[in-house]
Order: C-alpha cells, then sequence, then structure tokens
C-alpha cells in the first residue's frame, strides 16, 4: 500500500508523486521558479500529503488556495508572501491560479551560491512555521521585479545564471527580512517544543559549519545536542519527531550529507580529508553512508559536479 505521508528531497520528486508535469524544473542544482499557471493544475487542486526536505517561496499576485501544516490552516490571497522549509508535513489547495510564482531550494544549493553563514544571515529560514504574510501593493512590486528576474535568468543557458541567482535570492532575503521579519514572530515561536527544535537546528547548523571550517574535530551525538539544551536524549528526540515529523537521527544524517556535498563541490579538499572532518574513521564507510543516501559515491557525485561546470 502506498504510504499517505510522502517525504519528497526535491519538487521533482513530489510533482512525480503528484502526477503532475515536471517539464518546468530543471533538476541539474536543487532550485526551480515558475508560474503555477503554467503547471496546468486541475481547479480547484487538493494535494496529498507530503514533506519536503527543500524551501519554498510563494508570491501571489493573483489567485487564492490554503495550506495546511500539522493542524494549522492558511488562507492565501493576492498579494501574499509565503515561506516554508524542511519541517513538518503539509497538503496545500488551490481553488484560483492567475500569477502565482513558486521558488523552491534546497540547503545544498543555499550553501553554495549565498554562503556557508546563510542561516546566520538568515535566521528566519531556521523558522518552523510562518503564516502567509500580505504586503503592500508598493512592496510586492519590489518583490515581483526582483523575482521575475529570478525566472529570466533560470530559463536562459548563461554559464554563471545560478551563481547570478543566488545573488538575487539572497536581494529577496533581505527584502523580505527588512521588510517583515523584524515585527513578525512565527506562530509556534512562545511554544517550548518550538524553542526546542530552533535551538537544535541552529546548534546542528553551527556544530557541521565548525566542523568544516576545523574549528573542531568530534561529531555531536544525539546526547551533545541533548546536553546543550539541558535535556534528555530521549525527550530532546520525541520532541524533534513529534514536531518535525522525522528523527533527530535523520536530520543529522541529512545534514551530513549536505555538508559532504559542498565540501566535494571544492576539489582542493580530498576525499580523504572530508572523511576525517565528517567524523568517519575510513574512507569506505564514508562513501558507503554516502551512496546509501544519494545514490552515488563521494568520487562520482565530485566528478559530475566537475563535468556540469
Amino acid at each position: 500500500m502506498e504510504n499517505a505521508n510522502f517525504e519528497s528531497n526535491s519538487l521533482f520528486e513530489l510533482y512525480q508523486h503528484l502526477n503532475l508535469p515536471v517539464n518546468l524544473i530543471d533538476t541539474a542544482e536543487g532550485f526551480s521558479i515558475f508560474n503555477l499557471k503554467e503547471v496546468g493544475f486541475e481547479l480547484p487542486y487538493q494535494s496529498k500529503p507530503y514533506r519536503p526536505n527543500f524551501f519554498s517561496l510563494l508570491f501571489i499576485k493573483d489567485g487564492a488556495g490554503n495550506y495546511t501544516i500539522d493542524d494549522y490552516s492558511f488562507e492565501v490571497k493576492a498579494h501574499s508572501v509565503y515561506f516554508t522549509n524542511p519541517s513538518n508535513y503539509r497538503t496545500f489547495c488551490w481553488e484560483r491560479i492567475e500569477e502565482i510564482y513558486l521558488v523552491t531550494f534546497d540547503e545544498t544549493f543555499l550553501k553554495k551560491h549565498i554562503g556557508k553563514e546563510v542561516f546566520e544571515t538568515f535566521p528566519f529560514l531556521l523558522t518552523e512555521t510562518v503564516k502567509p504574510k500580505i504586503v503592500t501593493d508598493e512592496f510586492y512590486e519590489i518583490l515581483e521585479k526582483i523575482y521575475l528576474q529570478v525566472h529570466a535568468e533560470y530559463t536562459g543557458t548563461y554559464t554563471y545564471k545560478y551563481k547570478i541567482i543566488g545573488h538575487l535570492l539572497a536581494v529577496l532575503f533581505y527584502k523580505i527580512k527588512e521588510y517583515f521579519w523584524q515585527d513578525y514572530n512565527p506562530i509556534y515561536e512562545g511554544n517550548r517544543s518550538s524553542q526546542i527544535v530552533k535551538s537544535f537546528k541552529q546548534l546542528l547548523e553551527k556544530h557541521y559549519r565548525d566542523l568544516s571550517s576545523d574549528k573542531v574535530e568530534t561529531v555531536f551525538r544525539v546526547q551533545d545536542y541533548a546536553n546543550a539544551q539541558n535535556l534528555h536524549p530521549n525527550y530532546l528526540s520525541t520532541v524533534i519527531k513529534s514536531k518535525t515529523g522525522k528523527p533527530i537521527t535523520i536530520w543529522i544524517a541529512e545534514k551530513t550529507i549536505s555538508e559532504a556535498k559542498a565540501l566535494l563541490q571544492n576539489s582542493s579538499i580530498s576525499i580523504k580529508e572530508i572523511t576525517f572532518k565528517l567524523g568517519f574513521s575510513e574512507a569506505a564507510h564514508f562513501s558507503n553512508y554516502f551512496k546509501k543516501h544519494t545514490g552515488t559515491t563521494p568520487a562520482q557525485y565530485r566528478k559530475e559536479g566537475i563535468e556540469s561546470k
């Protein structure tokens, strides 16, 4: 029997699962942007439950629908800006689509094209659940000019198009951060469990950044993440699983793979060095681990990355 709750590593995987067209999605860099009107949804459209392992930005110029995350349902109206990240299971429903731009990107794309400090610069990317925000006409026009330029780059064939897109995406983040994040609280911010999740995500990010820059040498275990918040590891594991839909060990594994991919893109660092940076005792162990999670070996991943440049 098909699992009702689908976990998706990319928008391409999700659309395949939902039997939606995937011709608008370029799978090369973990990034996509297009007007949902071009997809050809049969309206009203109601999705199956899914949990994404990627980030999304929605710019609704003209359209209507709703998103449901856990027990929260949000109405999406014209001039809404909506952000989601890899976390809880959710569904979406579209009643009307005229001009709605969907932007998706994964962590590897952010680290590669914006920078390793991206989550420090834009901490709202780690926020658990946020409701859509309706912005002024003037501000929407500012965002529209930027995301349409991103779309123009995405549909082009320029050599450095993803580098350009990375810079433009950072501009979007700065605009969003400046416009409403200073006084805009996610719906769960006062919740103790959500604070635990947020602190864990921040420490996970910082720890792997410290590992890759050689500031620390020992990889954290679940016990270490629990100690950092003075929690029992079983309690931390329970909170992470119940709030995000996946076990803490999966969060750690996905972060390990994400950092491995980022390091493999730097050809000056040997695979042996990466092995030790990420806490593996042998290159063979690292290679098997990487292949288990990605379907390819570190050497193959590096070779494919070099060839695609």
